[in-house]
């Protein structure tokens, strides 16, 4: 799925997208000055596409002033080459939305697939066209993941599945793409759209999925783990976040997955997006994130190292 030299991988830090800045372009400032890969920021007046926008198929350009102000940036600094990544909410969370607005289920996911899948297509093209040497990893963004398998939920796992994966596969072949749930979720039906990165909060239930976890490792997808949580206290440094993945890791070698590749084959992000925080705190977060990032890029070290790889 993903290159062994990619950049999307090896502990990087990288975030959900979220920030709390009101304006774009400290938003952008942050998004850059603060991750190792960079994200696009969603700002949080304009977070969401909303379902009234969706339905008339149009869309304010507030909505992108993030994306706009990180493009501007990058082009000042000369950021072309490094790699980015951004998120959009995806067809089953807005389709969801929309049904919630009052249209047929039928029409909600049919709308949704349809202009999810044309602004994916225009904002890598967008991306594309002002960095052109930047590899690109997109997110798409699906809470209702975490709903999918209750009998309520307007539409079976099959078609959640091929609303998912058909959102991803309009990309661009060099565009690398994968899903974003920070809830807990049907891991199993997740992989089965076929995304190459995964991002998922660290919990201890991910180990009950040790076996479609390593076999998607084994085919080269990457984990982006979601290490430490946006809510609640926040530790004073990074022991507990490192302590806690490194207790699923553990339990996940137990249960049969590789070593070498849950540390090489991964990414380090906050637990959510960071727009619920004053700016200081989100960028203690952040730094946060990137110790644990480093350390596992020291282990993954140590490991290959020891094992020869």
């Amino acid at each position: 799925m993903i290159a062994k030299n990619s950049r999307f991988a090896n502990g990087a830090a990288t975030s959900t997208g979220g920030l709390p800045h009101r304006d774009a372009a400290a938003a952008a400032a942050f998004a850059i000055g603060e991750f190792e890969i960079a994200t696009i920021p969603s700002l949080p007046n304009v977070a969401d596409i909303t379902a009234a926008a969706l339905a008339a198929d149009e869309f304010d350009d507030s909505s992108f002033d993030g994306l706009h102000a990180f493009l501007a940036l990058s082009r000042l600094v000369q950021f072309d080459g490094e790699p980015i990544a951004w998120h959009l909410p995806g067809p089953l969370t807005v389709g969801v939305s929309l049904r919630d607005a009052g249209l047929a289920s039928a029409d909600a996911f049919a709308l949704s697939g349809r202009v999810i899948g044309s602004q994916l297509v225009e904002i890598a093209a967008e991306v594309s066209r002002v960095l052109p040497r930047s590899p690109q990893l997109v997110m798409i963004d699906e809470p209702a993941l975490a709903d999918l398998m209750r009998p309520e939920f307007p539409i079976p796992p099959d078609l959640a599945v091929d609303g998912m994966s058909s959102a991803m596969a309009a990309l661009p072949h060099d565009v690398v793409a994968g899903i974003h749930c920070n809830l807990r979720c049907d891991v199993a039906t997740m992989l089965a759209s076929g995304p190459a990165v995964i991002s998922v909060s660290v919990t201890d239930d991910l180990v009950n999925w040790a076996g479609y976890i390593d076999r998607f490792l084994e085919d080269g997808g990457v984990i982006a783990w979601g290490v430490v949580p946006t809510g609640g206290p926040i530790a004073a440094g990074a022991d507990r976040y490192w302590r806690a993945l490194s207790d699923v890791w553990c339990e996940l070698v137990r249960r049969g997955c590789d070593p070498v590749a849950l540390r090489r084959q991964s990414m380090v992000t906050p637990g959510a997006g960071l727009e619920g925080h004053g700016v200081p705190v989100a960028r203690r977060l952040a730094r946060l994130t990137a110790d644990v990032a480093k350390r596992v890029r020291d282990q993954s070290n140590a490991t290959r190292f020891a094992l020869g790889a």
